[in-house]
């Protein structure tokens, strides 16, 4: 147990900021007071921090003035004010916070025989405790370190020589799959955490599988948490939009004999890539970032792009407000992109008190339980097709006149390809704005609205990474 804790290391500490009151400023930024093991240093530390943050002395008489004898005996006091003064105190402040987060994982260590044995909770209910106590466990032991500006400077330096032997391409993180939509952003980049909102029935989902299938025939890897629609179905509108068969032949198995060629040979091709798709509808953040990790972990998956759709589907880690769930939700996305570097994308529902306004368009405002998400998210995008309001009113208009014996004779033309708006809310490091596609219903696909001079899609996969082979395509049931 003596590896866990130093009594002399602890004193020696708070000896140090005694002598050296400035001292505090550093040991503040690694050590919380419970990092000590004797009560009596967790008191005369934390009377310390209250002293500093006061702007008041930090020395015996103030700290004897706001120290209870029943807390500290003085002999403590008095060992610590005879203690030998050290010179790196930053190491002794390691040694401190390294037992603390030893005896954390020892009482983690207890939790767990409690929750698995003694407390009548189901084991999902009992993994999410361990997970969650786990996690608080390694966000609070994480350090960093304040950058000068030499440091900062090379760093970035390299970054722009980075950018320049790419040749200053306009994607330098994972396609969105759309040419324009890649020249406003980049590309989604490592650590970004991308929210796509829409109204039902806009195609928010159609698009992020879009992206999704984009990235994957380019050989890289893609996680997919879909909690609303089973994994089937997934596949059944991302195997329409490789193949240009109608979902709807493919839903029925209504094929000709080259429909079906073109799906063996989808398939075929598909069984070169890597997909995972967990399709359980069921999720929290703990358990999310559980799975991520037991995936890329191997590193021949090349994980890089993780989609869950969506957000507000999502559960809490306990009964807290939904507000506050929600934004434990978007912090752990976004933790977990920075984690992991690689960009997270979650697709979030819209108040439907948009559908009110003249302009449907969407709006930051219109995100649901927006203000944790907009904070969070480096790129807020939504997905608006007009012709679905147009639809809808046409059908409206039509009723009314049918309810009142008259005849309306609608203008409306539903075509098999409409036009559809990406609109891009917020992003942190680029423009606002909107950017066009082309919305075929047939095939449940987005795709670049033809433009001269505008380099096809296979294009724009062949300037990102090589694309890696002989992998296997694997759908498993991650639960």
């Amino acid at each position: 147990m003596d590896s866990v804790y130093s009594i002399n290391i602890e004193r020696a500490v708070l000896s140090s900021i005694l002598f050296n009151p400035e001292e505090i400023e550093d040991v503040l930024g690694v050590l919380k007071h419970k990092d000590f093991y004797l009560p009596a240093h967790q008191k005369i530390f934390e009377v310390m921090e209250t002293l500093h943050n006061a702007d008041l002395p930090i020395d015996e008489e103030f700290i004897r003035k706001r120290v209870n004898s029943k807390d500290v005996d003085d002999s403590i006091l008095i060992e610590i004010l005879s203690a030998n003064p050290i010179t790196n105190t930053l190491a002794y402040v390691s040694e401190i916070k390294d037992g603390s987060v030893k005896r954390e994982l020892a009482t983690l260590a207890t939790t767990i025989k409690k929750v698995a044995i003694e407390d009548d909770i189901a084991a999902t209910q009992a993994v999410d405790t361990v997970q969650n106590e786990l996690y608080k466990i390694t966000t609070d032991s994480a350090s960093s370190e304040l950058k000068n500006m030499e440091t900062i400077s090379t760093e970035t330096l390299d970054y722009i020589k980075r950018m320049k032997e790419m040749g200053n391409k306009h994607l330098i993180g994972e396609t969105t799959g759309f040419y324009e939509l890649d020249k406003k952003t980049t590309g989604f980049n490592a650590g970004d955490l991308v929210i796509i909102g829409a109204r039902p029935a806009m195609g928010k989902t159609a698009l992020v599988l879009n992206m999704g299938l984009a990235n994957v025939e380019q050989g890289k890897g893609v996680i997919i948490f879909s909690l609303e629609m089973p994994a089937e179905q997934l596949m059944l509108r991302m195997l329409s939009a490789k193949t240009s068969i109608p979902l709807q032949n493919l839903r029925k198995g209504d094929l000709d004999d080259q429909q079906w060629s073109n799906l063996t040979a989808a398939f075929d091709d598909l069984n070169g890539k890597k997909l995972f798709v967990d399709d359980g509808g069921s999720l929290n953040i703990n358990q999310l970032r559980a799975r991520v990790r037991k995936i890329a972990q191997n590193q021949d998956n090349n994980i890089s792009m993780i989609i869950i759709d969506y957000l507000q589907l999502m559960q809490g880690t306990g009964g807290k407000d939904r507000h506050l769930e929600v934004s434990e939700i978007s912090r752990g996305l976004k933790m977990l992109a920075r984690e992991m570097k690689i960009p997270v994308i979650a697709l979030s529902q819209l108040n439907r008190g948009l559908e009110n306004r003249p302009d449907k368009r969407p709006m930051l405002s219109d995100l649901r339980e927006s203000g944790s998400i907009e904070q969070d998210a480096d790129i807020i995008m939504f997905v608006y097709r007009d012709d679905v309001y147009k639809e809808r009113d046409e059908a409206r208009k039509e009723k009314e006149a049918k309810d009142r014996g008259e005849e309306y004779k609608s203008t409306f033309i539903n075509n098999p390809v409409e036009e559809a708006e990406v609109i891009i809310g917020k992003q942190r490091a680029g423009p606002i704005g909107t950017v066009k596609l082309d919305f075929q219903k047939g095939f449940t696909r987005f795709v670049d609205k033809e433009q001269s001079g505008v380099a096809p899609i296979e294009v724009i996969y062949e300037q990102v990474a090589d694309v890696q082979k002989d992998t296997v395509i694997e759908i498993p049931d991650i639960l």
